[in-house]
């Protein structure tokens, strides 16, 4: 594994066979069935001090990841268990148990889906949107990579709420994916000018961004910006390849409009999951939300899966089933 310059490629990461250590008191052997892969891990493979310490050179990677307890030494799991945790980017791992969440019971969900609709992603958009950015029904929400993990929840999240919704996406594919969850609005970041297209979609102004891109998408939200907007920054994908400074026209406009900004991390709101899994919980069984994942296969395929994170290959969430 080496770290990338600019964009990461295959030649960054490498597939290593390790040993399993001994199943001490404890410990639990999990078998993992997915693994989710991020745009935040791309800032984890720079040796730069941020939140979260960097990935290590020639160590395993860290991420998401959904599986079965195969054997335990620790009294809280049994053989058996479905278990959430971040050891992913491997097929097994021995684990401390303190490292391990049981999947909450909720019927009808499939295991994968406590990496997306039902897991980080998902709780992003639902305290992202509720509590960052305070939205409430009636606002009218603009949020960029609509058709993602994070931001096809935030549309769902919003027209369960009551919001008038303004999906971005690229291309009429994804966009047709962000009008079947609900959007009002769908508009394709590709076809033209997206300050242009978003003034179409939203004529009123936007009352709440939820920005996962960055870049020209949040200066166009600067400047269709209605009086006390708020806007969550929750991921800039634009700028994690880029050593270019960001510039913004209409930045100006957050003065005149009184806009609040409010950068979040999932991590703030871990203590308040009760809330998340029983809302969403009950809009995924009731129907009112649903989840769409983009599923390759194989740990071997793991690297793949992430750099296309960066092209546009997903709809939804993308996973490596292992």
């Amino acid at each position: 594994m080496s770290r990338p310059e600019g964009t990461p490629t295959a030649d960054n990461f490498a597939l290593k066979e390790y040993t399993l250590p001994q199943l001490t008191d404890g410990m639990v052997h999990v078998r993992n069935l997915f693994l989710s892969v991020d745009p935040y891990m791309r800032g984890r493979m720079n040796e730069a001090k941020s939140y979260i310490p960097p990935f290590a050179i020639d160590a395993p990677m860290e991420g998401g990841a959904i599986g079965t307890v195969i054997e335990s030494n620790a009294p809280d799991f049994v053989p058996g268990d479905l278990v959430i945790h971040m050891a992913g980017w491997r097929d097994e791992a021995v684990l401390p148990a303190k490292a391990l969440q049981k999947a909450p019971n909720i019927s009808g969900v499939e295991p994968q889906a406590f990496l997306g609709i039902l897991g980080m992603p998902g709780a992003t958009a639902y305290f992202g949107l509720l509590d960052a950015a305070e939205a409430k029904g009636g606002d009218i929400v603009f949020v960029s990579a609509a058709a993602g993990a994070v931001g096809s929840s935030v549309v769902q999240i919003a027209k369960a709420k009551g919001m008038t919704v303004v999906g971005s996406a690229g291309g009429p594919d994804k966009c047709e994916f962000v009008r079947s969850l609900g959007a009002d609005q769908a508009i394709d970041y590709k076809s033209g000018s997206l300050l242009v297209t978003l003034r179409e979609a939203a004529p009123e102004g936007i009352d709440v961004y939820f920005d996962n891109v960055g870049g020209a998408h949040l200066d166009a939200a600067f400047a269709r910006a209605r009086l006390h907007a708020r806007f969550a920054l929750c991921g800039m994908i634009d700028g994690y390849n880029s050593r270019e400074p960001a510039q913004f026209r209409y930045i100006i406009r957050m003065i005149a409009m009184r806009i609040t900004m409010r950068g979040f991390l999932y991590g703030d709101y871990v203590s308040r999951l009760g809330e998340f899994y029983r809302d969403m919980g009950q809009w995924v069984s009731d129907g009112r939300v649903k989840s769409r994942d983009t599923v390759m296969d194989g740990l071997e395929s793991t690297p793949e899966a992430f750099l296309g994170l960066f092209t546009g290959t997903n709809t939804g969430k993308m996973l490596v089933r292992v």
